[in-house]
């Protein structure tokens, strides 16, 4: 049962939803494929419409089109919110196209490490490579706007970051980035950037390459990527982290958390499950869920991640808008982008 809190927290914009922990890849900085969920334990789409109007949500897994139910939930999610983008391996190509025809502004963000050789070998299936880029020109060539590569970066894939950044470009897709990482959601621990300075040279010359863009979104995407090399470096966030406040996930049984980058030999504490309330919005404003804010303020581990950066640059956005301004001119100029460092 939850315990109404009180004072009531602020309503929360965005959310992810891991609707699975399922999959047909065998990743190597991922276990998930390893630790599957039962499709019978997994939430619903009745379980969602307990939830508040939102901004955003992202559907992740796992891989989500294992649930032959996806449609079903991602239905219920746009009656909560304008926009949806579900994190796919692209794995399953005709069940991609399927809802995307279903749900035309539907966003989706192919997981890929790098080129051909080096994804599928990250990512541990042949083909997932092609797989991947044959489902984002078919939604291309279907007319879907909101597509785009997601890379989680380490000394592995680095310099084929930049060769799938070029690709990106020269298809007109967008390019999400982050840095390898621990989490429960990943289920490892033993992720670690071992040569941090070709990961930080690199990302310095993706930076590099978004300032000298045209769009204003890649300047900004720019700072977010000044943050991965602050977070490699080991250094403190750049900006405040709300998770639990502007943000919150959901696991495949329901459980809501503040982001998805706990682990247990550190923090880990549930705000609620959604199967014991009604009203998010009760769980929300619960004695438990603000004990779980108040640790958020102390957590140890200064993630970069975009789903908890994302809110807090639009909340401050002056501090990002300074050094994209700064460094735009820079670019300009011919000059390589500053540095941020919070030690």
């Amino acid at each position: 049962m939850c315990v109404i809190y009180y004072m009531k927290a602020n309503r929360p914009t965005d959310a992810s939803i891991i609707l699975t922990y399922r999959c047909p890849m065998h990743c190597k900085m991922c276990n998930i494929w390893a630790n599957p969920t039962q499709g019978s334990e997994e939430i619903k789409a009745d379980d969602l419409k307990c939830l508040p109007q939102l901004k955003f949500i992202n559907l992740t897994g796992g891989e989500p089109f294992v649930r032959t139910d996806l449609a079903d939930i991602v239905r219920v999610c746009y009656t909560k919110s304008p926009r949806i983008v579900i994190s796919t391996s692209g794995w399953f190509h005709e069940r991609v196209i399927a809802l995307a025809k279903e749900f035309p502004n539907i966003g989706i963000r192919i997981s890929i490490e790098g080129l051909a050789a080096k994804n599928d070998e990250l990512r541990g299936r042949q083909g997932g490579f092609e797989r991947g880029l044959k489902t984002l020109k078919t939604l291309q060539e279907m007319g879907v706007k909101d597509i785009g590569f997601g890379c989680t970066v380490g000394g592995a894939n680095s310099a084929d970051m930049l060769e799938l950044y070029k690709l990106a470009s020269e298809m007109g897709l967008e390019f999400a980035t982050a840095a390898l990482h621990n989490s429960f959601y990943f289920h490892k621990s033993d992720n670690v950037i071992a040569d941090k300075a070709p990961v930080v040279a690199d990302f310095k010359r993706l930076v590099d390459m978004q300032l000298a863009e045209k769009h204003p979104k890649s300047w900004f995407r720019a700072y977010f990527n000044m943050g991965l090399i602050n977070y490699v470096n080991g250094g403190r966030r750049l900006l405040p982290c709300e998770a639990g406040s502007a943000n919150f996930f959901i696991d495949p049984w329901g459980e809501v958390y503040p982001c998805n980058g706990m682990e247990k030999d550190k923090w880990m504490q549930s705000m609620g499950n959604i199967h014991q309330c009604q009203d998010f919005m009760q769980l929300w404003n619960s004695e438990q869920a603000q004990s779980v804010r108040d640790k958020v303020r102390s957590c140890p581990k200064n993630c970069w991640m975009v789903g908890t950066v994302s809110p807090v640059m639009h909340k401050y956005i002056y501090k990002p808008a300074a050094w994209v301004l700064y460094n735009k001119m820079r670019s300009l100029c011919g000059m390589s982008a500053t540095l941020i460092s919070r030690k």
